[in-house]
């Protein structure tokens, strides 16, 4: 008895990957983006400092949870060049990319420092050099008197856990819908250990802005919230490759089949 062949059923092809926003429309997120950070956080800490640590920790981190839901899908929200560079050395943005985004993140951390200058200055007790506008600092800077050493430590350790954390819940497509939410808590995190510390950065545009705005002690410290960050950022990226190295790819190719717009799979 003759048996039929089979004919055998074609794979379906994978989805096509969704359209990238072009550069300037996803440089532009990032400005928005990062000028709403400070906005929120920032001035919280400057026209609301009754609110304590504990409020402008959950001011900073619920402004990052709301932007990422907000512009991530056009830029993927990193409003933070240490993030940036942490997705550089991740190979999840074009070095192009990356340098359109920090330039973006520094203008819109100027931008942001300059609209909480521009309503807390409308408080005719409100006097720059006493009262600041949510800068960093050591030392005499510290509102809990410590050293530039504590504030390379916190500094290193937080920016490098905040990149890890965005890295790991970006990393699979079916994190998608909740990524933003330990990404917010975590600069929670952040904020209630540093706040007493140096004020917290952990992102180099967020100090940069209010620091050019203020002047004086700000400026003249301001490198190191600069430079450690970004340095932290390193760190990160290096210790989720290590960690997630064991993962056989598969969050890799989760991500490659839903690609964030800001990375090179989104690009093709």
């Amino acid at each position: 008895m003759a048996t039929a062949a089979r004919t055998a059923r074609p794979t379906p092809a994978a989805p096509a990957a969704p359209a990238q926003p072009a550069l300037p429309i996803r440089a532009l997120a990032e400005f928005l983006g990062t000028a709403l950070l400070v906005i929120g956080g920032v001035g919280t800490a400057v026209a609301a400092p009754g609110t304590g640590t504990v409020g402008i920790a959950l001011a900073f981190g619920l402004s990052l949870l709301v932007l990422a839901y907000t512009i991530g899908p056009v830029s993927g929200a990193h409003v933070n060049p240490a993030v940036t560079l942490g997705a550089l050395i991740a190979k999840r943005i074009e070095p192009a990319a990356a340098g359109a985004y920090v330039v973006a993140q520094l203008l819109g951390g100027l931008a942001g420092a300059g609209v909480v200058y521009a309503f807390r200055s409308a408080d005719p007790s409100f006097d720059l050099a006493t009262d600041g506008l949510g800068t960093n600092g050591w030392g005499a800077a510290s509102t809990g008197g410590y050293g530039i050493g504590a504030a390379i430590t916190v500094e290193l350790v937080f920016t490098a856990l905040l990149v890890m954390v965005v890295l790991a819940a970006t990393a699979r497509s079916s994190n998608a819908a909740v990524a933003g939410i330990p990404i917010g808590l975590v600069l929670v995190v952040a904020h209630l250990v540093a706040i007493p510390v140096d004020g917290t950065s952990v992102n180099p545009a967020r100090s940069l802005g209010p620091a050019l705005v203020s002047g004086g002690t700000a400026l003249s410290q301001v490198w190191l919230f600069v430079v450690v960050p970004l340095v932290g950022a390193v760190i990160g990226a290096l210790l989720h490759k290590v960690l997630w190295s064991a993962d056989g790819g598969h969050s890799v190719a989760a991500a490659v089949t839903t690609p964030d717009p800001t990375t090179k799979a989104g690009a093709r």
